[in-house]
């Protein structure tokens, strides 16, 4: 589901050979006879003092919310099925692995980040959703949006802490750090955090209060988010494209390890337009005018961008003088802009689908004729999580999609009033708050200890929830799992910050969106209603939901085509990309480099030493690190289960719990063990020690064993 969809306001293939014949061709038409918009000033693609490994000139980030590569009608062709030029151009120049795994919970900004830095979101700050809740002092909640400037604090608190948070109480890590110090100018657009996201506390934080672009987010807040929002230009420090004269601005980065002085930023279409299209208002690939969906006027469209609009930044950023992008499209299944759902196979659905093909045929083409290839070009695409179908079936029941459309007489996720249920079946009044959520964070009022017997009264409550499906007319169980702080421990969702963490985790059934009994979610008997303007769920623990999937090509990737054996997080992506680029973090990633993807010569030679204990390593690091791994999953059974238990002195709950911690602090121990030593192999120079390599497996896999017995 989009960013701007209702949860986050508070925010068949095409012939190869027709794709590598367009990437030699000059200036030449592209979809429907439309020329390719001619390329930018050659001698402007790379900012000069930009240094990147194996030959890399250019970096192309390329961010989807929910695409899908699998299918979610047998026979209605896949989202990336329907984007041959897309999906033909990674299979047949790199990689496409298709058991890319989310952390949890499984939203856009946490899934998003996580991939940006390769720490989960335990160490952002975030973990629960793309809005989270913390608790006052009096033990009332507030809340506060994740999609804000990296920099930004929390709104309306006391400690005005960071949001984006990590455990040392210091701001999190910067993505786009380590290519400005290597001299590469770093350009978003819509991209979660890089840029500024509201005309509020955002525009405070890097322009002041008394700065002329706050005076016009209190004037004007509509002509203010066209100006001002989801484009921004992160330069080195010898590049003139941010210069103060060119509108930029302190690149303030008050935590980040070493020190970052002297750097500029150029934020919003009012200062970033005049560098990358210097003729006038930015267009997309088709020569339309980009214009801001609330303000009509030129900038920013809002953060629903089509493939046209944010692949044209990415073109015309590349063009001029910005050789390191990243860019963010919305879902093809929502009608966006405004909202509405679409049915796999639906016309709607289709056309956009096809319009976002066309948009990747433009782009390609253009870079080709701009010289930018995989001979010089890292690309990585992705998505961030896999959206779940509530729906009925389609009609006619053999439509595709692609020749017979499909159409849905019953379709939209079902609205759940937590209220209600619990106290109309549970006898349960105990006020509290939720982030609204397929997967809701819920926050007991008055903070009550996770052993109080209100807190175990209202979690044995909840795991017995029950309401008739109205898709099926049965009665259907509402919650699949539950964890409480010591499992969500275990799954990398207790932050830095204790008041973020919720009493516990209710991690519902897919088809259900748990609400608190507003006017639009059943306020009444029978507290559920099906919503045909939302029928995309993410954030539970569903296969459908957290297997996503990773493409990368350019420079240093082996060429195989689609990857189905490779088991991988999207921790994994920013390690790999600055294993290939040369690049480090100033710490340690909690995902590790994806060796199996990569070529052994575009890789530093402690990674060609001991490869095969290494890779045996990295995978059960996999394993026991994420939340939708081996032991994840057998520890949030287990905590389920004991959550859910009835003993009169609630002796399996408190067994439970203590087993949990156990495996929390075990795993901790051995995770930065073999983290450490993945991160020296990969970065640090240090060759794999084979015999402490092996104790550390044998380890791994007695936890993994210890985790599944405690499941049963």
């Amino acid at each position: 589901m989009s960013r701007t969809s209702r949860w986050l306001i508070l925010r068949v293939a095409a012939s190869l050979l027709f794709v590598v014949a367009f990437l030699n061709l000059g200036q030449s038409a592209g979809p429907q006879g439309i020329l390719a918009p001619a390329p930018g000033p050659a001698a402007a693609l790379a900012a000069s003092g930009c240094s990147l490994g194996n030959g890399i000139q250019h970096v192309i980030y390329i961010q989807f919310d929910n695409l899908h590569l699998s299918r979610d009608n047998p026979n209605v062709p896949s989202d990336l099925e329907q984007m041959p030029h897309l999906l033909n151009y990674i299979e047949g120049n790199g990689v496409m692995i298709n058991h890319e795994h989310t952390p949890l919970i499984a939203h856009t900004a946490n899934d998003i980040i996580t991939s940006l830095t390769g720490l989960y979101p335990d160490e952002q700050g975030l973990a629960v959703a793309n809005s989270f809740r913390y608790y006052n002092p009096d033990g009332s909640t507030r809340s506060n949006s994740a999609f804000v400037y990296w920099t930004d604090r929390l709104n309306g608190t006391a400690d005005q802490s960071y949001v984006l948070l990590g455990h040392d109480g210091k701001n999190a890590p910067a993505p786009w750090v380590p290519y400005t110090r290597a001299g590469c100018n770093v350009g978003a657009a819509g991209m979660a955090d890089m840029e500024l996201e509201n005309t509020g506390t955002d525009i405070t934080t890097v322009f002041g209060s008394g700065s002329p672009e706050a005076t016009e987010a209190h004037n004007n807040g509509a002509l203010a988010a066209a100006d001002f929002e989801g484009l921004a230009v992160h330069c080195a420090q010898d590049s003139t494209v941010c210069s103060s004269g060119n509108g930029g601005v302190s690149d303030v980065l008050p935590d980040e390890s070493g020190g970052y002085n002297g750097y500029m930023a150029l934020f919003g279409n009012k200062f970033v337009q005049p560098q990358i299209s210097p003729g006038g208002p930015v267009t997309d690939l088709f020569g339309n005018v980009i214009t801001n969906a609330g303000s009509g006027t030129a900038g920013y469209p809002g953060f629903d961008p089509t493939a046209a609009q944010s692949l044209a930044y990415v073109a015309a950023m590349q063009e001029h003088g910005v050789p390191v992008t990243y860019a963010y499209i919305a879902d093809a299944h929502d009608a966006n802009p405004g909202g509405g759902a679409y049915g796999p196979g639906e016309a709607g659905y289709e056309q956009q689908l096809k319009s976002y093909d066309d948009a990747f045929g433009a782009f390609f083409q253009r870079l080709a004729n701009d010289g930018i290839t995989t001979n010089n070009t890292l690309f990585v695409v992705t998505a961030d999580e896999n959206d779940h179908f509530v729906g009925g079936p389609p009609s006619p029941a053999n439509c595709d999609g692609v020749t017979v459309p499909c159409t849905y007489s019953q379709i939209g996720e079902i609205d759940t009033n937590l209220p209600g249920l619990l106290s109309s079946e549970q006898g349960i009044t105990t006020p509290f708050t939720v982030h609204e959520d397929s997967a809701p964070p819920v926050y007991i009022t008055g903070r009550p200890a996770a052993t109080d017997p209100t807190t175990r009264d209202f979690e044995r409550a909840t795991g017995q929830l029950t309401a008739t499906d109205p898709y099926t007319g049965q009665p259907e169980q509402l919650t699949d799992f539950m964890a409480d702080p010591a499992e969500l421990s275990v799954l990398h969702m207790v932050t830095g910050d204790p008041n973020r963490t919720p009493s516990f985790v209710l991690f519902g059934n897919p088809n259900n969106f748990f609400c608190m009994g507003e006017s639009w979610c059943s306020p009444s008997s029978p507290y559920t209603t099906l919503d045909d303007g939302a029928a995309w769920n993410h954030g539970d623990v569903s296969p459908d939901i957290n297997t996503t999937w990773l493409g990368m090509a350019g420079p240093g990737v082996r060429r195989i085509g689609l990857d189905s054996s490779t088991w991988a997080s999207e921790t994994d992506t920013r390690p790999t990309m600055m294993a290939l680029l040369g690049l480090h973090d100033d710490y340690t990633h909690e995902g590790r480099v994806l060796l199996e993807d990569l070529n052994n010569g575009a890789l530093p030679s402690t990674l060609s030493a001991h490869r095969e204990t290494l890779l045996r390593l990295a995978q059960v690091y996999e394993q026991i690190n994420s939340p939708v791994g081996q032991l994840g999953l057998a520890t949030l059974s287990a905590s389920t289960q004991g959550l859910e238990s009835n003993n009169t002195d609630d002796a399996t709950y408190t067994q439970t719990e203590s087993w949990l911690q156990g495996i929390a602090s075990q795993r901790n121990s051995l995770a930065a063990t073999i983290g450490g030593m993945l991160e020296d192999a990969e970065f640090n120079g240090q060759a794999l020690n084979e015999q402490a390599a092996k104790q550390a497996i044998a380890q791994a896999q007695a936890l993994l064993a210890q985790a599944d017995a405690g499941a049963q």
